[in-house]
């Protein structure tokens, strides 16, 4: 039976309403609307970048979950600007008919039809440093040339550099160029779940003839497969493949191939068989204009000065699109300028919330900024008095600021063994009860993490 996307969107909007205040509500839900739901792709249209990025930040997720249960189906959201999308009527509350004014819907621009690539992750809108002109370069090259140039593509850099939007930046070009090839974005763990309900269901052949006729194959966090010898092998044989018909095949990971532990040897070379290139963490000047790049997208003019306050407090890409989204649903929910006591007053809130909220990844960036190392030497086998010293530190801060099990911390610094882990941590609590000069490095790495 045909499902009606006017009575399916209201249901979703119904629950949804019952978590967020009726302000916040109507300010990102007033003109959304689902514009249609077929091929287990449901189409969703908001008056603006803003408010769609808003929503997926947000709710995505939620809506997605939703969308499942209301359609008993496997769905994939994908969002569109559309001004003319109906409305919610104020008047009335969710649930009590009439809730839309039903306008023409008009049909989504194709690049939304990518499924799980963002169409707003572009190289045009792609920031350049010398941190990571190479990837970006590199990315342009294999877009322009796919399966020629550089197979297989190699990204990797810590978390919130720019490696997934540099991916969807290639998948969007080359589809904009053949918009009829098969291209295939997905995650390790995405790929990891694939494989293991193909083995469940029996269906390893279509699993294999799906991965297996992509022109352009992307997996995200590849070294999440470390130790799943099944997905590894799966993968072995589709790189192969791939890679003997042409097609381009790119991956990002943490960290550089030879330091997945946990991955088969012949695995490892296939992924450093390519060009492998590396993103650091931006500076000042890339995170000042990461921040006035979104601010356009956003249809916002953000001051240079505010920009700069928030640059400054913000670590990654991710955290400035945090911070920039509330300040931008501050100043649009209250009706007020954009200033610089505004972006004070947000990070003042951030800085609560990042207290609160501590993050394995927030003491390992922190601790290679203190050293001056880079993530690869932290994770890596080198055994210099300095990285091991800034190693053991890192094992202190995760045992003792987040709890995590020496398995835990072991996975994170590149899957050594527990016992490793225990002898770190043991060594610099020693160093702390006696007092040691690790003390004031603990301290200070202490202050930047607000903890």
């Amino acid at each position: 039976m045909a499902v009606d996307p006017i009575r399916l969107w209201e249901k979703v909007l119904s629950q949804i309403e019952k978590e967020v205040s009726r302000a916040n509500f109507l300010t990102l839900f007033k003109k959304t609307s689902l514009l249609s739901l077929s091929d287990h792709i449901a189409t969703v249209a908001a008056p603006s970048p803003m408010i769609i990025d808003m929503v997926q930040k947000r709710f995505g997720d939620k809506i997605k979950e939703l969308l499942q249960k209301e359609t008993g189906e496997d769905v994939d959201v994908l969002y569109m600007v559309n001004t003319l999308a109906p409305a919610i009527n104020e008047t009335n509350d969710i649930g009590n008919a009439p809730l839309f004014v039903q306008t023409p819907a008009p049909k989504p621009l194709s690049i939304g039809h990518l499924p799980r690539v963002r169409p707003d992750f572009t190289f045009q809108n792609f920031a350049v440093s010398g941190g990571n002109q190479l990837a970006f370069v590199s990315s342009q090259t294999v877009a322009a040339n796919p399966g020629t140039s550089y197979n297989p593509f190699f990204i990797y850099g810590p978390v919130g550099v720019g490696k997934t939007h540099l991916m969807h930046a290639i998948a969007n070009e080359v589809y904009r160029k053949q918009p009829d090839r098969q291209i295939i974005y997905t995650t390790s763990e995405e790929f990891t779940n694939e494989v293991v309900e193909a083995i469940k269901t029996n269906e390893t052949g279509k699993m294999k003839r799906r991965f297996r006729s992509a022109l352009l194959l992307l997996i995200d966090d590849i070294q999440f497969i470390e130790g799943k010898e099944r997905v590894q092998e799966e993968l072995f044989h589709t790189f192969n493949i791939l890679i003997d018909q042409g097609s381009q095949i790119i991956l990002s990971s943490d960290r550089p191939p030879e330091e997945i532990k946990k991955l088969e040897k012949r695995l490892s070379s296939r992924f450093a068989g390519g060009l492998t290139v590396d993103i650091e963490a931006p500076d000042f000047e890339l995170k000042t204009a990461i921040l006035l790049i979104k601010s356009q997208r956003f249809g916002v003019e953000l001051p240079i000065e505010v920009a700069k306050i928030l640059a400054t407090d913000a670590t990654d890409a991710r955290m400035l699109e945090g911070l920039l989204l509330r300040l931008v649903t501050m100043a649009t929910t209250q009706n007020i300028p954009i200033t610089k006591e505004l972006a004070i007053k947000i990070l003042g809130k951030a800085e609560e919330e990042k207290r609160e909220h501590l993050h394995a990844d927030d003491i390992i960036k922190v601790v290679c900024d203190f050293y001056r190392i880079k993530l690869t030497q932290l994770k890596g086998p080198k055994r210099d008095a300095s990285l091991v010293r800034a190693r053991q530190i890192t094992m202190y801060l995760l045992k003792s600021k987040l709890g995590l099990t020496y398995a835990e911390i072991g996975n994170l610094l590149g899957g050594r063994d527990h016992t490793t882990i225990m002898h770190g941590v043991e060594k610099i609590d020693l160093l702390v009860d006696n007092k040691g000069p690790i003390v004031g490095d603990i301290m200070g790495i202490s202050r930047q993490l607000n903890v």
